[in-house]
């Protein structure tokens, strides 16, 4: 009852529908609802945004609702800051998880032609991939673990639980011996972030947890305390290490007291979205339906080594991302680091600010947040070259690093360091070519 009243309102920054709530709820809603968690609404899915300490005035911050800094942002703060020293448990049940399966290689051959990335990998393998159009934009942004040879198990954000499932039946031949099955509410998903998950992961389980045994991106199904069949993985969507853990329906309320309990002697404490958010941002992590839209193809948002070019394998979309590698992308996916902007008595940057560059009109924001790392508000959003003699420029890197940029932020203009790569990328390289010789490794054993 509130979309067409309110469509034309001005609404403030993570405003959210106050009807229609508690549709949809993990099995732990009710245990986060008493320790302060605060709640958000997305495809009808309950989220906790933030976890308000014992003491605070719980009334004022369900009304900060500004432009301005909000009452959450140290509350956020905190929970970030133990992500990066200690230990946090977000939960992440809403996500849209899928499981395709065969008797021979359909399935294999399906996602093959359906995926960008390639999927023909060893089992327990964790593949980032885009599932493409022909124009070669975004239909799907998703994670694929592949649980057997036959196998595959689909991660994909919450928003696209209806437009995956359509677009996947749509393209799945007619064959009794593939099987394609919405199992969401079959899981609750636990990201456990940090760097002492490790260490609570390793009390509660008879595997070892460290990175020689455990690489990046991989999978196993092991036992957690007395609940087994959990699909243990090692990522956590936020560029920071730790592990998502999705556990059976009936054993998530033992999984997450377990892991609360182990994890009290390591600072363990419950984290929401907002902290999710942040740490994305800051990492430069493009999300769908924020960020990467059906428009928005793997080279505009510097995903081309997720595309298999090197292969003969066909795809959706593979004949639009050779045409446009060949002529040059007319658009980038840029980070954006404000300057001179202060955090205290400024606008805060939202998404959808115009972008200038040598003062002209480049680009626009799509989501921000602030960075507690950089101690800076970060924004990401697209930029275009102006179109010279009525065709479209294309975007070179001199045109991002050779540029003085500015973030409109109504109506006052802010300059902002634009980055192709986060900050930390130097370090994010040496840690993927570790991660890479350690799955080499340890497929070889």
């Amino acid at each position: 009852m509130e979309v067409m009243p309110l469509l034309y309102e001005l609404k403030v920054p993570r405003w959210d529908f106050q009807t229609g709530r508690q549709l949809r709820t993990s099995p732990l809603y009710d245990r986060l609802d008493t320790q302060g968690a605060r709640w958000m609404e997305k495809h009808g899915f309950e989220r906790a945004k933030y976890f308000v300490p014992a003491g605070k005035d719980l009334l004022a911050l369900d009304q900060s609702k500004t432009f301005y800094k909000p009452d959450w942002f140290d509350i956020v703060g905190a929970e970030v800051k133990c992500c990066k020293e200690a230990v946090c448990v977000i939960d992440m049940s809403s996500f849209t998880k899928f499981e395709l399966s065969s008797t021979g290689d359909q399935a294999l051959e399906l996602l093959q032609h359906l995926c960008a990335n390639d999927l023909d990998v060893p089992v327990g393998s964790i593949v980032h991939t885009g599932m493409l159009n022909e124009r070669g934009g975004y239909e799907n942004d998703c994670s694929v673990v592949r649980i057997s040879k036959n196998s595959f198990f689909i991660i994909s954000p919450t928003d696209q639980q209806v437009h995956c499932w359509a677009w996947i039946h749509k393209h799945m031949p007619n064959d009794p011996h593939l099987h394609l099955e919405d199992v969401s509410w079959k899981y609750t998903a636990l990201n456990l972030i940090g760097p002492r998950a490790m260490d609570v992961l390793s009390e509660l389980s008879y595997v070892s947890m460290t990175p020689e045994h455990f690489p990046s991106l991989f999978c196993k199904e092991m036992s957690v305390g007395y609940a087994n069949g959990i699909r243990v993985m090692s990522m956590t969507h936020t560029g920071e290490p730790g592990f998502m853990l999705y556990v059976p329906i009936e054993y998530a309320l033992h999984v997450y007291n377990e892991v609360m309990s182990v994890g009290q002697k390591y600072g363990i404490r419950n984290a929401g979205y907002y902290a999710l958010r942040s740490l994305r941002i800051e990492k430069f992590f493009a999300f769908w339906g924020q960020d990467l839209d059906t428009f928005t193809t793997p080279l505009e948002c510097g995903r081309e080594f997720r595309v298999k070019f090197d292969q003969d394998t066909d795809f959706i979309g593979r004949e639009a991302l050779l045409r446009q590698r060949q002529e040059g992308v007319p658009r980038r996916f840029i980070m954006l680091v404000l300057e001179d902007h202060d955090t205290e008595l400024d606008l805060w940057p939202w998404w959808g600010e115009p972008v200038y560059r040598n003062g002209e009109l480049v680009g626009v924001t799509t989501s921000s947040a602030f960075s507690y790392t950089l101690e800076r508000h970060v924004c990401l959003g697209f930029v275009s070259p102006p179109a010279q003699s009525g065709a479209p420029g294309v975007v070179t890197p001199d045109f991002i690093t050779r540029g003085d940029f500015e973030v409109d932020i109504a109506g006052q203009r802010y300059p902002a360091k634009a980055k192709l790569y986060p900050f930390s990328s130097l370090f994010t390289q040496q840690r993927r070519r570790r991660d890479d010789m350690e799955l080499s490794n340890f497929q070889g054993k």
